[in-house]
């Protein structure tokens, strides 16, 4: 099996180079986050450089094979290049190749909000997280789908999850009074948290000291589980957001979802806000990280496309597909630098061509810093 998180050569842009470098070597079930981190920020900072030199982003739409209401949410790219939706009411999995092709393929279970958001774990199985689910289901490096027992289940227990530097993979409360992980080796179990309430949190980051950082949907404060396992939490100054992006320069973006300003975490941990120029209520869920250091926000109702520079500058863009409503939940970034936004009720894909010049690794696309909801 190859190691997700051991990043090969980087490859050769026809108008500019990357230096060579890699990750360092570790097992399929830890991670290295501070030379993880080290890594990943040295390919930033080349990508931010260089990216800075292209042309603006292209958008455009691509015919969906299974479309439906409340369809998909989140996705997860493989080992493979492939991107595939997370099934929240769809009846079948859907995914979209590394060449572009999409199809579709057979779950093994499906219901009503089942599932909302998934991960890809150290051994190349992506793991759905159960919202609704009462088994858990992923599908192998080998495409192979198969069902396993979770140990808590409710309605609406968990929406996003994220890998920890052990390897473990946790899901992000939403309903649930407790936390949930399976661990490297397939053993699910629950734990402790210290702040629970109605529609907690939403979506999940790993920082660069190894802390999963959840992001406030309706909670009051912010809430974190170290590389140890220890549960804490600390102040934020606003809630209403739906997911969050791992930034250039290791902040954590909170993506507004009915929230008036944007958020985000330092390095060193300290929460503040900053201006949006897009506020409509139930504007966007989730956001990616491009080559170029650009955040981009997924939308879900927002007529217009937002982002945040590398430098922090916030502006909105226009869309192709503005006309659905509910449209896209989470966003993939692809191996050759393009950003799919995951069809949520939308009716076609679509996708920003980033035309950075500069594209990550797929081997780095797939690290946990970055392959998450």
């Amino acid at each position: 099996m190859t190691n997700p998180y051991k990043v090969s050569p980087i490859f050769k842009s026809s108008v500019n180079s990357i230096s060579h470098w890699e990750l360092p070597t570790a097992d399929n079930n830890t991670i290295d986050t501070a030379a993880g981190w080290a890594g990943i920020q040295n390919l930033l900072n080349e990508t931010v450089t260089a990216g800075s030199l292209f042309s603006t982003n292209v958008m455009a739409t691509y015919a969906l094979v299974y479309t439906a209401t409340n369809a998909y949410s989140g996705g997860v790219l493989d080992l493979n290049g492939n991107i595939h939706f997370i099934p929240c009411y769809a009846s079948v999995g859907q995914m979209i190749s590394a060449s572009g092709v999409v199809s579709t393929y057979n779950l093994v279970y499906t219901t009503f909000e089942a599932y909302t958001g998934g991960v890809l774990d150290p051994n190349g199985n992506i793991h759905f997280i159960p919202c609704i689910a009462s088994v858990g289901q992923k599908i192998s490096a080998s495409g192979v789908v198969s069902t396993y027992n979770l140990v808590y289940t409710t309605m609406g227990a968990y929406i996003g999850g994220v890998v920890d530097p052990n390897g473990n993979i946790h899901m992000i409360p939403l309903m649930a009074p407790v936390g949930q992980k399976i661990s490297s080796s397939g053993v699910v179990s629950t734990y402790n948290l210290v702040y629970t309430t109605m529609g907690a949190y939403a979506g999940g980051v790993l920082a660069p000291n190894g802390d999963i950082h959840m992001i406030p949907s309706a909670a009051s404060v912010g809430q974190k589980i170290s590389a140890s396992g220890i549960v804490s939490t600390y102040s934020i100054i606003s809630s209403n957001y739906g997911g969050g992006v791992f930034a250039s320069n290791g902040e954590i973006h909170m993506i507004p979802s009915t929230a008036s300003v944007g958020q985000k975490i330092s390095v060193s941990g300290v929460v503040s806000t900053y201006n949006l120029v897009n506020t409509s209520p139930g504007s966007y869920v989730g956001g990616v990280l491009a080559p170029n250091g650009d955040i981009h926000m997924i939308p879900y109702s927002a007529a217009v496309g937002q982002k945040i520079s590398a430098s922090g500058v916030v502006s909105t863009y226009n869309l192709v597909n503005t006309i659905d409503t509910d449209a896209y939940i989470g966003g993939i970034l692809d191996q050759n630098g393009n950003i799919h936004m995951i069809p949520n009720t939308a009716s076609v894909g679509q996708v920003i061509i980033s035309n950075s010049g500069m594209n990550f690794p797929l081997s780095a696309c797939t690290h946990s810093f970055f392959n998450k909801y």
